[in-house]
């Protein structure tokens, strides 16, 4: 059920692109449906690919099937999940004068990270991150690679400059855990709590 004390109903943009760790950017989604956000889905080509691989699931090809599939899967209000494909450039997030609160990129590729790093819109996730870059809005980029070459890391620090939220998936062991489920929910927190969308997903620390 959504936390009653939220008084702000975010718009949350999601970008699934082609790093393994498509599990990651489901679970998010799932738990930015349950939250009540409003969320805006775009999937890369490769992101398709990878989803499929991993989990089985096969998107429909056209934006608007896929919005179908995924508001019926995840029991999504009227209108709160829209997806968009990647040459959709009327949608809203391809504008700063209609940005969402914030955006994810989950997971992220090296080859997303470099077209961001160089200020490239190939496609409406590109756009849509540079857009919220443009506009001081929060950019979380899950990179999913290792080892990280030189490239990689220069590029993280040059959008990290620019203000994006660099964050690799590296989840804890503190923990215990006993799942890979618990895995992927450590890391969707961690995700969750930069947005700073309420969720019972994962222990916080604490001296107890």
């Amino acid at each position: 059920m959504p936390d009653s004390t939220l008084t702000h109903r975010p718009t949350i943009a999601l970008g699934i692109t082609g790093a393994s760790g498509s599990r990651y950017g489901l679970r998010l989604l799932q738990c930015l449906v349950e939250s009540d956000a409003s969320v805006y889905l775009m999937i890369s080509q490769a992101g398709r690919m990878v989803l499929e691989l991993e989990t089985g699931l096969k998107i429909p090809p056209s934006p608007a099937h896929a919005e179908q599939f995924f508001a019926e899967q995840l029991q999504a209000h009227p209108r709160q999940l829209r997806v968009f494909g990647r040459q959709q450039w009327m949608a809203p997030v391809a504008s700063g004068t209609n940005p969402p609160d914030a955006m994810v990129i989950c997971p992220c590729t090296t080859g997303t990270l470099a077209t961001l790093a160089s200020g490239i819109c190939q496609d409406l996730i590109d756009r849509a991150a540079d857009v919220v870059l443009k506009e001081r809005r929060k950019l979380i980029l899950v990179v999913r690679e290792t080892p990280f070459s030189v490239i990689h890391l220069e590029n993280m620090l040059r959008l990290a400059h620019a203000g994006a939220l660099i964050m690799p998936a590296s989840p804890g062991f503190y923990f215990n855990p006993q799942t890979v489920d618990e895995l992927i929910d450590f890391m969707v927190a961690r995700v969750l709590d930069h947005l700073q969308i309420p969720h019972h997903l994962s222990r916080r620390w604490d001296s107890d």
